[in-house]
């Protein structure tokens, strides 16, 4: 199985919003992401300080 490499939040972050997802909220270091395409909110909340 090949390994995944080691990225910040705030890489995956910004690979998400190239992708379609826009931030609709951030609480401290959390962030929630929803995609722009969807009629219901699916959100994708990560810690953008943090290695994934």
């Amino acid at each position: 199985m090949v390994k995944l490499p080691v990225i910040s939040g705030k890489i995956l972050i910004k690979v998400l919003q190239n992708d379609g997802f826009v931030i609709v909220r951030q609480k401290g270091s959390h962030v929630s992401l929803q995609k722009e395409n969807f009629k219901t909110v699916v959100p994708c909340i990560m810690n953008w300080l943090k290695e994934l």
